[in-house]
């Protein structure tokens, strides 16, 4: 079996020597028909759910231009894993179901250069949100000149280069964007904890200093122009969409640290494989109500779209 000499193998990833192995995929048909199921609804459920978040995005003026773009962004991301990656991955499924054998390598070929170029723009973004929200708080009333829309446009169009540049190594050698993949991950990981951990301690501390000149009776300068509680509820709120973001990747990063462990039941790595896949996809179909729950401008501009096509059909 192919699959036998996997870590031997360097040619080929885990999902390519799948392609090749019929008697290692038995057993397996029920719960990919059920993965394909689920997938088909959550595809559907991440087309509608970012369409309205754009649309949303588009009519609220009240947040700053570069940090929308940012959203934006994460959107229009969770919205091509709608509509692109969910779909790839449902036909190489099928094709492993029906053992087409020849469908199943090109479509986990598309699938791993679509997913991953996707999820490495999401992480990105993720982190480019988190140092926003820092330069917001250490900028004060330079922030607005500091960051703006034309240098947000030309970082986020780096994402994106960075994140196809990458994917294409596949073509290659696979090895190679596993590492690019994992470096990306460590990268933005410890740039998020960075920013949020030096945002926590400023608050604090401006805190501390504000406290201070009440108690004695003097005017605080602290941080002009900005309003403290208002910027911890959007602190916080971008939070919990990084929260769930990671908790929804890590299981696949963790799956994809065992595959080349020996002495691992490989049909139990692929079946944990494919429900952490799972799960990836499921943050695109949750980012829109985390949206709608933590962010009120985007909340209330969604209530306003909803009416305005209930209106329409009425």
């Amino acid at each position: 079996m192919a699959l036998k000499n996997f870590i031997e193998d360097d040619n080929k990833t885990f999902e390519e020597l799948v392609c090749l192995s019929a008697e290692f995929l038995r057993g397996v048909d029920g719960e990919l028909i059920f993965l394909s199921a689920l997938i088909i609804f959550l595809s559907i459920s991440a087309f509608l759910r970012n369409t309205l978040i754009l649309v949303a995005l588009h009519k609220e003026t009240s947040l700053h231009r570069p940090s929308k773009l940012l959203y934006r962004n994460i959107a229009i991301t969770d919205l091509c894993v709608g509509i692109i990656a969910e779909p790839l991955y449902v036909t190489y499924w099928t094709s492993v179901v029906k053992e087409r054998w020849g469908i199943c390598y090109h479509a986990n070929l598309a699938v791993g250069i679509s997913g991953y170029t996707l999820c490495s723009v999401s992480l990105l973004t993720s982190a480019a949100i988190s140092v926003d929200r820092l330069l917001t708080l250490l900028l004060g009333l330079r922030y607005r000149q500091v960051v703006t829309l034309r240098r947000t446009c030309i970082i986020t169009f780096g994402f994106w280069i960075l994140s196809i540049v990458g994917s294409s190594t596949t073509f290659w050698n696979p090895h190679i964007l596993f590492c690019h993949q994992y470096i990306i991950t460590a990268l933005c990981l410890v740039t998020t904890v960075f920013a949020y951990t030096k945002t926590s301690y400023t608050l604090r501390h401006n805190q501390i200093h504000v406290q201070n000149h009440v108690a004695q009776g003097q005017p605080s300068q602290a941080i002009p122009a900005l309003n403290i509680a208002r910027y911890r509820k959007a602190v916080y709120s971008t939070m919990w969409l990084q929260g769930t973001l990671v908790v929804c990747y890590l299981p696949l990063s963790i799956v994809g640290a065992l595959i080349p462990q020996r002495g691992i039941s490989l049909i139990s790595v692929y079946r944990a494989r494919q429900f952490a896949v799972t799960l990836v996809f499921l943050n695109s179909s949750l980012n829109p109500l985390l949206y709608c729950w933590k962010i009120r401008e985007v909340r209330e501009a969604v209530k306003e779209t909803l009416r305005q096509m209930f209106r329409c059909w009425s």
